[in-house]
């Protein structure tokens, strides 16, 4: 089965198309971190398809720190060519048009360096730490607006963990628990209060999650300020926390004396001119 990234946007064009005042009025409705979630966004059997396309874990990158503990990976020319492409595929303009019409921003800019996009491949045992993700892109230059996060592993449920969770008055709050589920699209937002984790994995398998993001000439909030990606312990982890939160103001003085940072990411698409 191949599909060519247009193709794989046609698929997703339609979807959203079909639903589109649902999807608008849905996002318009969240208070604090607006979302919206899409299911059965492809054909079942192509999304399955991309489920088996990754690669196996040995083959990226490991996540392992107080803050995250995953696998990572964006140099996507070392995998299957359906894994660009379906990434790709949410870059196509059709696509990106019709999220910013949902969202009532026309500003947006898809992210082809995957700037701490591609894909991600979590196990038992992995988490993702309550954080705001970093507020501009690579060069500085474009604000980061908004997470589209596609899930393709087949029967996930919602007892399994590695479900994304929204905190939308803080970690010292309650949480909104968005599930994994399989080929189900999450949009959501991203600002200075935009606090989101994904729980513990409970069980021996694996949560596969195709990453885009959407950078702006405008941020979301228009309150928003610079930051790096900060974290935070979950309620029950009060050492982490304070760990976290001083490791989180080091690092943004650090890139507010030094705007490139001390060292460059190594997470992007690093393609050959």
């Amino acid at each position: 089965m191949s599909y060519t990234r247009k193709e794989l946007a046609n698929f997703i064009v339609k979807k959203l198309q079909l639903h589109m005042d649902k999807l608008t009025d849905s996002y318009s409705s969240m208070p604090k971190i607006q979302y919206f979630y899409i299911d059965d966004l492809l054909p079942e059997d192509l999304a399955a398809a991309i489920y088996n396309a990754f690669p196996e874990p040995k083959s990226m990158s490991l996540n392992k720190t107080l803050r995250e503990y995953k696998y990572i990976a964006a140099q996507m020319d070392q995998y299957d060519p359906v894994l660009e492409e379906i990434i790709y595929a949410f870059q196509m303009p059709e696509v990106v048009a019709l999220i910013s019409k949902i969202v009532g921003k026309d500003d947006l800019f898809p992210d082809d360096k995957l700037y701490a996009g591609g894909i991600s491949l979590m196990g038992e045992g992995h988490y993702l730490n309550p954080h705001l993700d970093n507020s501009h892109d690579k060069e500085r230059e474009l604000w980061r607006a908004f997470n589209l996060l596609y899930y393709v592993s087949p029967d996930w449920k919602l007892e399994n963990g590695g479900n994304l969770e929204l905190w939308p008055d803080g970690v010292k709050g309650n949480s909104i628990t968005l599930e994994s589920k399989f080929n189900r699209l999450i949009v959501m937002a991203t600002h200075n209060n935009s606090w989101h984790s994904v729980s513990p994995i409970k069980v021996d398998r694996t949560r596969c999650c195709v990453s885009n993001y959407y950078f702006a000439t405008n941020p979301v909030d228009a309150e928003d300020s610079f930051h790096v990606t900060s974290f935070r312990g979950r309620p029950e982890q009060k050492i982490v926390d304070i760990l976290l939160r001083g490791d989180a103001k080091v690092r943004n003085l650090i890139r507010k004396l030094f705007t490139k940072g001390i060292k460059e990411t190594s997470h992007y698409y690093k393609k050959e001119d």
